[in-house]
């Protein structure tokens, strides 16, 4: 892996050894198709939404587009005054729905009987700006309340999540190797670059990818020795050992009030600016 910050975009440390997922309430989901996330409720996913456009959080994003997605922890060329105007032309918007995000579930990468390959971490909201700019806005549920944990530049969790729908299929992450997937018919196919890299073009069945995240992951779940030494970082495929923490500038995510490492925080969000370049295919 030659991008550091490719395995940084959505999160530096491995969520299997921190054990971190979203309380979300399922929704019923009968029959699903073996291996599929538990579906989120529509009250859920639309109490997430009403978090996102408080006029707190909608100002919030206004200085994040004037900024350009440059952290509050770095310097602008510009003075307050100017930021707070362009703050204020930005006007965002939400564009399309408001998506759980699925992230592979340590109980998989263990084996468990009849675990699924992925669980809602947190929800994502698209929002666009009068520039054109977009971004993600995360939501996490804390007790009765929804909270704004996270705005990350770009909109893949959108995009990726109604690309998947569209073809039957339900989006799922693997972070420590910043790959996307699509969980259809059984088989487990790639998104982006990472995840062509991971498991080819084509995919694999769910019970190969199972064997492939064990064979990563399967020593680095909760309560490992990997755990126990406060180990984290992001994984490279084929490596020997996964890359350790601590490197790089791209800032990490916020899960359910945990940091996964260093954050810079607007308020109580954090700021994630993420890699350039191509991402998709």
């Amino acid at each position: 892996m030659t991008d550091l910050g490719k395995t940084r975009r959505a999160a530096t440390t491995a969520l299997l050894a921190a054990g971190l997922t979203l309380a979300l309430a399922p929704a019923a989901h009968a029959d699903a198709p073996a291996g599929a996330p538990a579906p989120v409720a529509a009250a859920d996913l639309a109490k997430a939404r009403d978090a996102v456009q408080s006029p707190a959080v909608l100002d919030r994003l206004g200085h994040f587009f004037a900024r350009k997605g440059v952290p509050p922890t770095q310097q602008l060329t510009i003075g307050a005054a100017e930021e707070a105007r362009a703050a204020t032309a930005e006007t965002p918007r939400l564009a399309g729905d408001t998506v759980p995000v699925y992230t592979l579930d340590a109980a998989f990468v263990a084996g468990t009987p009849g675990a699924a390959v992925a669980k809602a971490e947190f929800t994502a909201s698209k929002v666009v700006a009068a520039d054109g700019q977009t971004a993600s806005v995360w939501t996490v549920r804390q007790g009765d309340d929804w909270r704004v944990v996270n705005i990350a530049s770009g909109g893949d969790e959108g995009d990726y999540a109604a690309k998947a729908a569209a073809d039957g299929g339900t989006a799922f992450r693997e972070p420590q190797i910043n790959a996307w997937y699509v969980l259809r018919d059984g088989r487990v196919l790639p998104l982006d670059d990472e995840a062509r890299r991971s498991v080819g073009a084509d995919g694999v069945a769910l019970a190969a990818y199972q064997q492939l995240v064990h064979r990563r992951y399967g020593d680095k779940l909760p309560g490992s020795a990997y755990d126990r030494a406060g180990e984290g970082g992001g994984y490279q495929v084929g490596a020997a050992a996964p890359e350790p923490a601590g490197h790089g500038s791209l800032l990490p995510a916020v899960t359910a009030g945990a940091a996964l490492g260093a954050t810079a925080l607007v308020g109580a969000v954090a700021v994630l600016r993420r890699r350039t370049g191509a991402r998709r295919g």
